[in-house]
């Protein structure tokens, strides 16, 4: 293998994403562009006969790459290789291709179709991930763990609210891709400088003709909606906001695998591993979490990728310029493929994703009499005592207590110590009750159950049809 492959073909991405942005499917939407456009102005009463729109179709996947390379070489210019590749298979239809289109006409129309094609691939994936989520965190509702914050004990939650926390921000990004799908626009038909001049010409000044066309060419590939005005190209503003959509999903995603990475070091919970799969060329003992890993390098590419589109945005001149051409090509199609990439290894792994209870409750036995101090002193000064002079005493053991665990690397005796404590007059046996983990996790259940009926299942429930995703990875 002497030439470069793009990892995210051969190692990560979906054939469906992959066919989505393949030559194939970029250049056959230009052939149905041209003979849309060609069937609409005949309608409309262009002089344009049914043989021409025939072999149009007939020919529609019949591409001769290598004579459009060789046109291309020849012309500098994509479309018009095209456009005499297509001829040379359609010579009826020759004269009348790509009639009073510009570049554009081809380009930008196709790319949008590629760009909402993508979203709708990755709705898929992001519906079976958020139920994934849904049913883990309904699963562990109840399920205590030591909660962080920055990254040191902090109070209780459950394993099942920490999901939902992960699983909001994917509903974040999913009503987001849902808005842009409603709100997408189609460039239509506009002419060289979005004034449609050239068609001003074929219709004989007839603007409802135009308007038309516009409209029907526009509703033939699924758009309501198309951009009122336009220069040459649709506003690239689409491509900074889609790229900024792709990067949302991105980071939530690595703030998911952030959170798995440092519970699997803790041993608490555990990305799937399989029989065979080795950790360490060298530690045979390793059980690196890499699916987390690969999620994490994939986002932060993508991340990186949402700033090209948006300088693009930026710096266009006028009706347009071509510094946006090779910016597109390489930016926008990697950026899905990824993210495609990072939501199939994400539902791989909450398809095999491992909860250590045992482990857990260790952890929460090693912080929770500290938490209780609070309840206790509340139980002492119900019970007659001086609550500073409670304080004190609490505050004293629970020193004696942390410097056992920290200085000593022994277990946490604080418990043990205020039960031997003679001046404290709490009853002793209610010391147990108060050290169940339960008692320290507030309303998380209610929460989950809440949070997953009103804005998970909705989306679950509506896009039913699209559950049951393939979580295979290709390495």
């Amino acid at each position: 293998m002497k030439t470069y492959k793009n990892p995210l073909e051969e190692r990560y991405s979906s054939s469906e994403m992959l066919y989505n942005f393949s030559p194939d499917n970029k250049f056959q939407n230009w052939r149905k562009l041209w003979i849309a456009l060609a069937e609409i102005e005949k309608k409309l009463g262009l002089n344009i006969t049914n043989e021409q729109i025939q072999q149009l179709k007939d020919n529609l996947t019949n591409i001769d790459y290598e004579k459009a390379a060789e046109y291309e070489k020849k012309f500098r210019h994509d479309v018009m290789a095209h456009v005499h590749t297509y001829g040379d298979v359609a010579p009826a239809a020759k004269a009348i291709i790509h009639l009073g289109a510009t570049s554009a006409f081809v380009g930008d129309n196709t790319d949008l179709i590629q760009m909402r094609d993508g979203l709708l691939i990755l709705r898929k994936k992001l519906v079976n991930v958020i139920k994934a989520l849904s049913d883990f965190a309904l699963k562990y509702k109840d399920m205590p763990t030591l909660g962080f914050t920055h990254f040191q004990p902090a109070q209780l939650t459950t394993v099942g609210k920490r999901a939902t926390l992960w699983l909001q921000s994917l509903i974040l990004d999913f009503e987001e891709l849902e808005f842009f799908l409603d709100t997408l626009r189609f460039r239509g038909v506009k002419g060289t400088t979005g004034t449609a001049a050239s068609f001003l010409e074929l219709f004989n000044g007839d603007y409802t003709k135009v308007k038309t066309l516009d409209k029907e060419l526009s509703k033939r590939f699924g758009f309501d909606n198309v951009f009122g005005v336009s220069g040459q190209t649709y506003d690239r503003k689409v491509d900074a906001k889609v790229l900024a959509l792709l990067s949302n999903i991105a980071q939530s995603a690595h703030k998911f695998t952030n959170d798995l990475r440092l519970l699997q070091n803790l041993k608490e919970i555990e990305e799937p591993f399989e029989k065979n799969q080795i950790g360490s060329s060298a530690m045979a003992y390793k059980r690196n979490p890499m699916r987390s890993e690969r999620i994490g390098a994939l986002s932060k590419f993508v991340i990186s990728l949402a700033s090209s589109p948006a300088m693009v945005a930026a710096t266009q001149w006028f009706e347009r310029t071509l510094d946006d051409s090779a910016n597109k090509r390489l930016a926008i199609p990697q950026a899905f493929l990824a993210v495609d990439a990072i939501l199939l290894i994400w539902n791989n792994i909450m398809n095999g994703l491992v909860v250590y209870e045992n482990r857990i409750n260790k952890h929460i036995m090693e912080e929770l009499p500290f938490m209780a101090t609070e309840y206790i002193i509340m139980e002492e000064v119900k019970a007659g005592g001086d609550r500073q002079e409670i304080h004190e005493t609490i505050r004293v053991h629970s020193m004696e207590a942390s410097k056992k665990v920290k200085m000593e690397g022994k277990e946490n005796d604080l418990i043990e110590r205020i039960m031997n404590d003679n001046s404290l007059k709490l009853d002793k046996s209610k010391l147990a009750e108060v050290l169940n983990p339960k008692n320290f996790i507030g309303f998380a259940p209610i929460q989950i159950e809440e949070f997953v009926k009103n804005e998970a299942q909705p989306i679950v429930d509506k896009y039913s049809e699209l559950i049951g995703l393939e979580s295979d990875l290709k390495v």
